[in-house]
């Protein structure tokens, strides 16, 4: 179950104790796939089979290959940046297959081949009252807050009217579809978003400024199997 998509996340928080990096040049992140040095492996509380993510190499590139099955796991970069001055992200995928029963309306179907996480850091000091009296709540449980919010932009398994959908197990996770479908299964796709933008259509309200970033493929609830790719990761002005 994807309960952790809200609490279950603060586990990223105390597994990478990340700190927000400055950096003057125009891109963040200009990640090529040549290893996994800056990565750290994500894990989820009572989901014991996890994906697999290795670097693979086809005609002198090299890319991230992930493959589930019947398994929930990600990676996540070990650094956070700041969205307003890095909101622009551009990556390029490719799936081997969707998930047949896979359906982002849906707590049965709540698997895709691959994803994209932008997973927002919440921030006490300008919080509301509610929001601290839970998210205090949360951090007296587990030990560290959880995560603000995250925007999962998404390799979509069939086709949806909307763009934005709310995670079928927490509201503060907004499923934002980028490709549906298998027609495109097999051929290398450009994606470019901007993080900021979204966030506004997605809550209506500007995001926390820190965040961090995570990759995942995941077939724990359809029991089924997914192969899929992705070449690069920039984050940039």
């Amino acid at each position: 179950m994807k309960h952790y998509l809200v609490f279950g996340m603060l586990l990223i928080m105390a597994a990478t104790a990340w700190t927000a990096q400055e950096k003057s040049s125009d891109s963040f992140l200009s990640e090529e796939f040549n290893d996994l040095s800056r990565w750290k492996p994500l894990y989820f509380k009572k989901i014991d089979k996890h994906t697999d993510y290795s670097i693979d190499e086809d005609d002198n590139s090299k890319y991230l290959r992930a493959e589930s099955s019947a398994s929930a796991s990600g990676i996540i970069l070990r650094s956070e940046f700041d969205v307003f001055k890095y909101p622009r992200i551009q990556w390029r995928w490719k799936i081997a297959n969707v998930i047949k029963k896979g359906n982002a309306k849906e707590k049965s179907g709540d698997d895709y081949p691959l994803r994209v996480y932008i997973i927002f850091k919440y921030n006490p000091d300008t919080a509301s009252f509610g929001k601290r009296m839970k998210y205090g709540l949360a951090k007296q449980l587990y030990g560290e807050y959880p995560p603000h919010s995250s925007l999962n932009y998404i390799w979509a398994n069939r086709k949806h009217d909307e763009r934005i959908i709310s995670n079928t197990y927490a509201v503060e996770a907004k499923m934002i579809v980028m490709q549906e479908g298998d027609n495109e299964a097999g051929k290398w796709i450009e994606q470019e978003v901007n993080i900021v933008d979204d966030y506004h259509k997605a809550f209506r309200e500007d995001p926390p400024a820190i965040a961090g970033i995570a990759i995942m493929s995941d077939s724990d609830n359809t029991g089924e199997s997914a192969v899929a790719y992705i070449d690069y990761i920039k984050i940039y002005r």
